[in-house]
């Protein structure tokens, strides 16, 4: 399961211009760990849905949706005596368990217990030593894999020679209880969006409208509140949308930007069909879920969770807690809202590949975000 982390090179930013939140057809911006910078692509492209036509129908009642629900809150209550959630081929909950009480218990509460064949101590220590050896070497990054009991260790197209050896010494030791995985390409930080947001010669993705203490904020990308103060809804800064107070990169990848008044934008996601998902809670995802992401430059695309609480080691540092899926995503997506159904899961970070190819993508979970930020969805 995901651990909580403490908030890393948080950076207070004073307010210098007040802008709002334009609404749009999704009262939201979205965004990814890409970057675009000012001559790129500015805004979403539909015609960049083939597959995923249907997206914005299918959202509205995703088959996996209360499964994971209900395997992430049980999963949470075992806390340290579980290596984690899934939802199996069947879209059934599926819990980890180390013995027959919470065995019992998982049964209980509506889910299928498996008995994990390592117990979460082994993994953890496994993940720790990992960190010790291996997170200076950017390209890499691990998660438990609850359904094998196994960490899954991948590494991208630049990890050779002496980085790759190093990988290769540290997960030797562990044995059979590592799986190796090569990611094609180069794992990199995005930046675009759902409804695309603008600054300082850069774009990403508005991730979730949100609400703190009565005053409206949307979240997206800390990779992108890093770089960027003042956001507006179009290139050449004319729509002010807001000024970034708070934002953390890496370690987490959020940010928090605060809204000019009478401004804010509705609760919802652009579908980039002429529709938008209200979007009404936030959630935990878990493995085997199936999932949405919309962003600026590639639209609205859909795959499967398939890790939770990942350590990601980027060009410009780790990043861990984060979600793992097999869903597309391009520069100019950075900060855009992942999410089933209404229920709100992350901030696209970065990843490796492209949507014509495919590839493979992590994500910030919302949760930790709005915790860090005392703020709510909606």
């Amino acid at each position: 399961m995901r651990r909580r982390k403490s908030v890393r090179n948080s950076r207070l930013r004073t307010a210098v211009t007040t802008t709002a939140v334009a609404a749009g057809s999704a009262g939201l911006l979205a965004g990814s760990l890409y970057v675009v910078h000012a001559q790129g692509r500015s805004g979403g492209q539909e015609a960049r849905l083939a597959g995923d036509a249907q997206a914005g129908r299918r959202t509205a009642a995703p088959a996996t949706g209360q499964a994971a629900a209900r395997a992430a809150r049980i999963a949470d209550r075992l806390g340290d005596r579980t290596t984690g959630a899934y939802v199996d081929s069947s879209g059934r909950p599926v819990v980890t368990v180390t013995n027959a009480t919470d065995a019992a218990a998982v049964r209980a509460a509506g889910a299928v217990p498996k008995m994990t064949r390592r117990s979460p101590a082994t993994l953890r220590r496994m993940t720790g030593a990992l960190q010790r050896a291996v997170a200076d070497i950017p390209g890499t990054g691990w998660a438990v894999d609850p359904a094998t009991s196994k960490v899954t260790v991948w590494t991208d197209d630049t990890v050779t020679g002496a980085r790759m050896a190093a990988v290769q010494r540290t997960t030797g030791r562990m044995g059979a209880a590592v799986r190796m995985v090569r990611i094609p390409g180069r794992l990199q930080t995005f930046a675009l969006g759902g409804d695309a947001i603008f600054g300082q010669g850069a774009r990403c993705s508005l991730g979730f409208n949100v609400k703190r203490a009565q005053q409206d904020f949307f979240i997206t990308a800390g990779h992108c509140g890093n770089e960027i103060q003042n956001w507006a809804a179009d290139q050449q800064g004319a729509e002010a949308l807001g000024t970034t107070v708070e934002s953390d990169f890496p370690g987490n990848d959020f940010a928090l930007v605060q809204t000019e008044q009478g401004a804010a934008g509705q609760s919802a996601v652009n579908l980039y069909n002429g529709q938008a998902q209200q979007i009404t809670e936030a959630g935990e995802a878990v493995v085997g879920q199936r999932v949405f992401r919309s962003g600026s430059t590639t639209g609205v695309h859909s795959g499967s969770v398939t890790a939770t609480n990942a350590t990601v080691n980027f060009a410009e540092g780790t990043v861990t807690g984060m979600i793992q899926t097999t869903v597309c995503a391009e520069p100019g997506d950075s900060g855009g809202p992942l999410f089933a159904g209404s229920t709100a899961l992350g901030l696209t970070s970065g990843g490796s590949g492209d949507c014509q190819s495919g590839g493979v993508t992590f994500f910030q979970p919302v949760t930790e975000a709005l915790q860090v930020f005392g703020a709510q969805i909606g």
